[in-house]
C-alpha cells in the first residue's frame, strides 16, 4: 500500500532574512505554499508565488483582525500571542516580531488599534477618514522641504572619507520629513526622533521600548489637543478635522493613526534608502546608468523596491475559510505570512527576476502591498526615496562601499528587510 508523502515543517533560522532569496526560490519551487515554524515559534503558511500573494492580499477570506491574529499566534506556537503587529510599509511596514522577543516588544495597547490591525468595515471608516486628509497634493508640497533636508544632511558629510549612510542619511532624512509632515515643532522633534528610534531600532529591552511607547501616547495626546485648538497645515491637523458626514476619528484612533504613521513610514522608507544604495552599489552599470540618465530616476526606484524592498513578508493574517491553492487546501484558523519578497523575484511575473535592470518597464510591484491594506503611505514613500537617492547620487556619485558586503549587518527581523548599517566612502 503507497504511503502519502508529507513534506516535513521546516524551522527558518533566525538570521534568514539576511538573504531569503535561494529559501524563496526553492519554496516557489517546491507549490504555492510551505508550512514553516519562523524563527519565534509560530508555525505559518508561508505563500511565495506572486499570483499567489498578490490574490490572498485581496481576498476576504483572509482576516487582519488584531484580537483574532493573538488567538492564532497562541494555537500555533503553543506560547503567550504577541501583540499585534504595528507598524506596516511598503504594503504594509508593521513592527515585526522579533525572534527573541515574540510577546510583543513592549507597546502599548493604544498604539495598535489602528486601522492595519483591523478588518472591513471598520477598516473601510478609518481608511476612507485617513485618505482623506493624506493625499498626493499634501506629498507635492513636501518635495522641495524634502531636498532641502536631503541636502543639508549631505552637506554634513563634505570632506569626509568615511560616513555612515543609514544613521547619517536615511534615519534622519525619513524621520525628519515625517515629523515635518505630522507637524511636530522644531523644538520637540529631537525626543520625538529618539522615541521613533527607540520603538524601531534594534537592541533595545522590551522596558526601555515599553516606556518610549508611553512617551509617545501622552505627546500624541498633547499635539492631537494643541491641532484641536489652533490647526496648521501639516497632516495631524488635517486628520483631526476629516469628517465623513459627521464621523470624525476619535482621540485614541488619532494617537494610533500618528504612531503607524511615524514608525511604518520611518522604518520602511529608512530600509529602502540603504536596501537601494547598497543594491546600486552592488551593480556598477546599473548605478553608472543611472548616473548617465538621472531621467530613468522614477523606474529605477521601482525596480529597487522590486528587487529588494523594505517589508519581505508582510504582516500576519488567518485565514477564515480554507483556502485552495493550485491543488494545496490550507485550513481555517491558519497563520499566512505572505512573502512579498519572493513574489517580487517571481519568474512568473518577471523575467529574469534576480536581475537588477533600473530600465525595465514593469508593473505589479508588491513592495507596498496590493487590495484594502495596500500601504496609505505610498506616495510619499516613493517620493522620500526618490528624493534621497537623487539628492545622494548627485552630490556624491563616487560614493563606494567601506569594507565587504560579509561585514554588513542586518535587521534581525523575520518581516523587514533592511540594513543596520552602511558604510560607504564618499570620494568627493
Amino acid at each position: 500500500m503507497s504511503q502519502e508523502t508529507v513534506t516535513p515543517i521546516e524551522k527558518l533560522a533566525e538570521d534568514f532574512m539576511h538573504d531569503p532569496w535561494e529559501l524563496y526560490a526553492r519554496f516557489r519551487e517546491d507549490g504555492p505554499a510551505r508550512e514553516v515554524v519562523m524563527p519565534h515559534g509560530v508555525k505559518v503558511w508561508l505563500v511565495t508565488r506572486y499570483d499567489d500573494v498578490r490574490m490572498l492580499l485581496a481576498d476576504p477570506r483572509i482576516s487582519k483582525d488584531g484580537h483574532r491574529v493573538n488567538e492564532m499566534f497562541a494555537k500555533h506556537s503553543g506560547a503567550p500571542a504577541p501583540e499585534p503587529a504595528t507598524a506596516e510599509t511598503a504594503e504594509t511596514g508593521e513592527k515585526p516580531e522579533e525572534p527573541e522577543e515574540p510577546s510583543g516588544g513592549g507597546f502599548d495597547d493604544d498604539l495598535t488599534a489602528h486601522m492595519l490591525n483591523t478588518d472591513p468595515p471598520v477598516h473601510t471608516r478609518l481608511r476612507k477618514l485617513v485618505g482623506a486628509a493624506f493625499t498626493t497634493q499634501r506629498v507635492e508640497r513636501l518635495k522641495p522641504r524634502i531636498r532641502q533636508i536631503a541636502d543639508e544632511l549631505l552637506a554634513r558629510m563634505a570632506g569626509r572619507d568615511k560616513v555612515e549612510l543609514v544613521d547619517e542619511y536615511a534615519a534622519p532624512l525619513s524621520s525628519t520629513v515625517i515629523a515635518e509632515l505630522i507637524g511636530v515643532p522644531e523644538s520637540d522633534r529631537t525626543p520625538f526622533r529618539d522615541w521613533v528610534n527607540t520603538l524601531v531600532g534594534s537592541g533595545h529591552s522590551a522596558e526601555e521600548v515599553e516606556n518610549a511607547s508611553a512617551q509617545v501616547i501622552a505627546y500624541s495626546e498633547k499635539l492631537i489637543a494643541m491641532k484641536r485648538e489652533s490647526p496648521g497645515e501639516d497632516l495631524l491637523s488635517a486628520l483631526v478635522q476629516a469628517s465623513d458626514d459627521g464621523d470624525r476619528l476619535t482621540k485614541g484612533e488619532l494617537v494610533a493613526m500618528m504612531f503607524i504613521l511615524v514608525v511604518a513610514g520611518h522604518e520602511t522608507t529608512m530600509n529602502m534608502l540603504g536596501n537601494g544604495t547598497y543594491s546600486l552599489l552592488k551593480h556598477p552599470d546599473q548605478l553608472h546608468l543611472l548616473l548617465s540618465e538621472p531621467s530613468l530616476m522614477h523606474d529605477a526606484v521601482e525596480e529597487l523596491l522590486r528587487y529588494d524592498g523594505a517589508v519581505s513578508l508582510g504582516t500576519f493574517r488567518f485565514t477564515t475559510e480554507e483556502i485552495a491553492l493550485d491543488g494545496l487546501t490550507i485550513p481555517a484558523g491558519e497563520i499566512l505570512a505572505l512573502s512579498l519578497g519572493s513574489a517580487n523575484r517571481d519568474p512568473a511575473k518577471f523575467p529574469d527576476p534576480d536581475r537588477l535592470d533600473i530600465a525595465r518597464k514593469l508593473t505589479g510591484n508588491l513592495a507596498f502591498g496590493h487590495g484594502v491594506h495596500r500601504c496609505v503611505g505610498a506616495p510619499l514613500g516613493r517620493v522620500l526615496v526618490e528624493i534621497g537617492l537623487d539628492r545622494l547620487l548627485r552630490t556624491y556619485p563616487r560614493l563606494e562601499l567601506a569594507g565587504t558586503p560579509q561585514e554588513l549587518a542586518w535587521k534581525n527581523s523575520t518581516l523587514m528587510h533592511g540594513l543596520v548599517t552602511l558604510p560607504l566612502r564618499m570620494n568627493d
